[in-house]
C-alpha cells in the first residue's frame, strides 16, 4: 500500500466490505508488530471530503470539521474501527511474477481501533458484495465481478500464504468443480448466500432440517469467521454422527468448553470421517480432516464447527471449512464454485 509501497497485513473477510489499516497518528490503536501506516510518507494518499463520491460508500460517515469523510465501521464481534475515508494505491504481486497496482482504491485509515485483533493483523480486507469493497474496486477495473481464494489450511507454515485472483485469472475449472447458486436477499448485498441441503458422515447424509424444507440462502460464506456456525438441532445431528462414526474418546479439558475434542499428535491419527457439504444444485464439496478439527492446543484437536443458539436460521460457511479448496465468486453467473485444491502449492 502506498507510493513507496509497504506491506499490509489483514484479515480477509468475505463477510464485511471496507478495507481499512491502522494509521498514525493514533487515538486508540492494538498493539501490531509492524509498523502501523503513515499516511504523511506516502506521496499517493488522500484524504476524501465530504462532497467526494466516494464518501458515500458507507452508510455511517460523518464530516469533520475540516470537511473531510470520518466513518465508524463495526462488526459481529463488537470489533470498531473509527477515522477518515482515504484513497491510495494498491500494489499486489501477480501469478505472473510481476506487480501490478491500482490507484485511487478507497479504504479506511484506522486512527480508533478496538476489538479482537492479534499483533499481526494490520487492518481487514473486505471482500464483500458492495462497492466499497476491494473486490468491486479492483473487479470493476477489469471489466467482470469475479474473484477466487485458495487459503492454506490453519497452522500452515506462515512461508506459505493463501492466494487471491481477480478477473479472468480468478475462474475456477477443471476435474472436481462443483458450483451452487449465489442468493440475492434484499438489503444485504454485503454477503454471499448459498444453500446448505446438509453433510455426509462418511456415507451417511445429515439433511439440514429433519421435517420442514430448507430455505434458500440459509448458509453465507464467511472468510473472517473461523468456525463453521451451524443451526443448534443441526449442528447435533451432525455432531453425534461424527462422535459415532470416530474410534478414539473425546477429550475433556474446561478451557475448551463443551467443543468435541480428541487427544492426539496428529490430525490423521483421529481417523475421524471425512466430511461433505451438499450444496443446492448437487454441489458436492469434501472438506478434510484438517479442515474439520483443527489444533487449540498442543497435541489436542477440536471439531472447527460450533452451533448457533440465538435462533438465527442462517448459519456460517467459515474460513476452516474454506481451506484446501479454490473458491470462485462470479457476480455475473451468480454462482460460487468449489475445487479440491492443495493450496500450499498454488501460484
Amino acid at each position: 500500500m502506498g507510493t513507496p509501497p509497504v506491506d499490509i497485513y489483514g484479515i480477509v473477510d468475505t463477510g464485511s466490505d471496507l478495507m481499512w489499516t491502522q494509521c498514525l497518528p493514533c487515538e486508540q490503536c492494538y498493539k501490531q508488530v509492524k509498523p502501523i501506516y503513515n499516511p504523511t510518507a506516502s506521496y499517493s494518499y488522500d484524504k476524501l471530503s465530504c462532497q467526494s463520491e466516494q464518501c458515500h460508500l458507507l452508510d455511517s460517515v460523518s464530516c469533520s470539521s475540516q470537511q473531510f469523510c470520518n466513518y465508524t465501521y463495526g462488526y459481529a464481534d463488537s470489533s470498531l474501527t473509527i477515522g477518515v475515508l482515504s484513497i491510495e494505491t494498491i500494489t499486489f504481486g501477480s501469478s505472473q511474477g510481476n506487480s501490478i497496482s491500482f490507484n485511487n482504491i478507497v479504504f479506511g485509515c484506522g486512527h480508533n481501533n478496538t476489538g479482537i485483533f492479534n499483533e499481526n493483523e494490520m487492518g481487514l480486507i473486505g471482500l464483500g458484495g458492495r462497492n466499497s469493497s476491494l473486490v468491486s474496486q479492483v473487479c470493476s477495473k477489469f471489466g467482470t465481478k469475479k474473484f477466487s481464494h485458495c487459503l492454506v489450511p490453519f497452522h500452515t507454515d506462515s512461508s506459505l500464504t493463501s492466494k487471491m485472483y481477480f478477473g479472468s485469472n480468478s475462474e475456477v475449472s477443471g476435474l472436481g468443480v462443483v458450483s451452487t447458486p449465489l442468493v440475492p436477499k434484499d438489503g444485504k448485498i454485503t454477503f454471499y448466500f448459498v444453500t446448505l441441503e446438509g453433510i455426509s458422515v462418511g456415507d451417511k447424509f445429515i439433511p439440514y432440517n429433519s421435517s420442514q424444507p430448507i430455505s434458500k440462502g440459509n448458509m453465507l460464506i464467511d472468510s473472517g469467521t473461523p468456525p463453521t456456525l451451524l443451526r443448534k438441532d443441526f449442528y447435533k445431528r451432525l455432531e453425534d454422527e461424527v462422535r459415532g462414526a470416530t474410534k478414539l474418546t473425546p477429550y475433556q479439558d474446561p478451557q475448551l468448553g463443551t467443543q468435541l475434542c480428541y487427544k492426539s499428535q496428529s490430525v490423521i491419527d483421529i481417523d475421524a470421517p471425512i466430511l461433505t457439504a451438499h450444496f443446492y444444485g448437487g454441489g458436492k464439496v469434501p472438506l478434510i480432516q484438517t479442515s474439520t478439527f483443527i489444533p487449540p492446543l498442543e497435541g489436542v484437536f477440536c471439531f472447527a464447527m460450533q452451533p448457533i443458539y440465538d435462533g438465527d436460521d442462517v448459519g456460517i460457511f467459515g474460513n476452516f471449512a474454506q481451506s484446501s479448496l479454490l473458491i470462485d465468486y462470479d457476480f455475473d453467473k451468480q454462482i460460487v464454485s468449489f475445487m479440491p485444491t492443495d493450496c500450499t502449492k498454488q501460484h
